[in-house]
Parts: structure tokens; C-alpha cells; sequence
């Protein structure tokens, strides 16, 4: 695991140099979820799809990047489903339903408007997703992609796995840059999912490798994770 943890680090170390020489990003997004140029561009790429027309419910991050698409499910009358950051409370989604907002969609995509007007939920409270918007540091064609290493949208998709919320019929999006697609493999582990789709400001990128976990993989979890998200630790004393 370390090795792999090692490997996944130095693909995330290239790409986020590769990103802000390329100009592709602000230097300041090293270490993050990059806030690329062109996000506006790729929330219009990810509304041409078919299965984005077709949803009712998307469950997304809460990092910037991926705002404009937040504020784009909202316009278009889906429910948004946004984790609180770092799973810190024992309902760990934000519940953004665009029929009863009191701020503008903009406002409310925020982490801070979200946190004033959205009810946080359970899982048992999570209506099944259609479509799942993962912030990504890189992705490669095959659909395998990492984060910046905190581990919580694979968290996330794990636990709405086990409870029936994503399913063979939930398609997952990477919004991000085109220089964070790169060439080359990416480990992954047996908690990892991958992409359906990449999506760049320029274009669509259909991957067909699909890999999904069964659920949350306790053998990765260390106590200290588990303790330090509510959900997690009432799963663990339940079992």
C-alpha cells in the first residue's frame, strides 16, 4: 500500500507542475483540488450529455472547481448533493434543492452559502444518484483517477455504494483541465473508482474501463480516519 500510496503521489506532484507551468491553473492550486481555467467551459461540456439531461439528482464536491458545474445542476432543477467538507458531521451531504433555496444558485453552490441554506443529511436521507461530479487532480483515459490524497470522495461513492445510491445505472464524471489527462497509469487500490466520463473545458472523453468498490474497505481505514468522521465511527460500532 505504501508503494502504491508513494506512486499515486508522484503522478499528483507531475500533474499539478504540469498545470501551472502549462497555465493551465493558478499557482496556488498546488497541493489541491486545481481550480482550472476554463470550469465554466466544462460545466456547458458536461450539460450537452445525455445522462446530465436525463438527471434528477447529482452529487458533487465541494471544492471550487467544481462550482460552476454545482451552479449549472442547480439552474437546471436537479438536486445537488454536497459533502460537507472533510465529512465532518454525522450527516455528511448538503442538500441543495433548487425549488427552496433563499439565495441564488450562485450563492448557495458555495461551501459557505451551502452551509447557511442546505439541510445536511444522512445517507439513509440520500435520494439514489444519477450522476456523480468527482474533483480530480488527474485521470488518464481509462477512467482511473486520483484526488489530492485525503481519500473523501472515495469515501463518499463507498458509502452511497453500500447503501444502494450509486449504482451500474450512476455515471461519474471527472471535470478537469485537459493537462491533467495524462498518459499514464494510475494505481489503484481496491477502494478506488474510476470515470465514466472526462470532461474538459474543450471536450468529452468516454472511458470504458468501469471499476467500482463493493463498499467501504475497513482494512484501509486507519482509527484515527475512522474517528475523525462521524459516519464512519457509527458504521464501525454498529458492525
Amino acid at each position: 500500500m505504501r508503494d502504491i500510496d508513494q506512486a499515486k503521489q508522484a503522478v499528483r506532484e507531475r500533474v499539478w507542475r504540469r498545470l501551472i507551468d502549462g497555465g493551465g491553473a493558478p499557482a496556488d492550486s498546488y497541493g489541491k483540488i486545481p481550480g482550472f481555467y476554463g470550469t465554466e467551459a466544462t460545466a456547458e461540456q458536461l450539460a450537452r450529455l445525455d445522462e446530465w439531461q436525463q438527471a434528477t439528482t447529482v452529487k458533487a464536491n465541494p471544492d471550487w472547481a467544481q462550482l460552476p458545474v454545482r451552479v449549472r445542476a442547480l439552474e437546471d432543477g436537479k438536486r445537488v448533493y454536497m459533502a460537507v467538507p472533510r465529512m465532518a458531521t454525522p450527516e455528511p451531504f448538503y442538500l441543495l434543492d433548487p425549488e427552496s433555496l433563499t439565495l441564488s444558485t450562485e450563492e448557495a453552490a458555495e461551501k459557505k452559502g451551502a452551509a447557511q441554506v442546505a439541510r445536511r443529511v444522512g445517507v439513509d436521507e440520500v435520494e439514489p444518484i444519477d450522476v456523480v461530479v468527482c474533483g480530480s487532480v488527474a485521470v488518464n483515459r481509462s477512467g482511473a483517477r486520483i484526488g489530492k490524497g485525503a481519500g473523501y470522495s472515495d469515501l463518499e461513492v463507498a458509502l452511497l455504494i453500500e447503501a444502494g445510491l450509486v449504482t451500474e445505472k450512476t455515471v461519474i464524471v471527472a471535470p478537469v483541465h485537459a493537462l491533467q489527462v495524462i498518459e499514464d497509469d494510475i494505481p489503484e487500490t481496491e477502494h478506488d473508482f474510476s470515470v465514466d466520463y472526462i470532461v474538459t473545458p474543450d471536450t468529452v472523453i468516454p472511458c470504458s474501463n468501469r471499476r467500482r468498490p463493493r463498499g467501504l474497505v475497513w482494512d484501509d481505514l486507519t482509527p484515527e480516519k475512522i474517528a475523525a468522521i462521524p459516519v464512519l465511527a457509527q458504521r464501525r460500532a454498529a458492525r
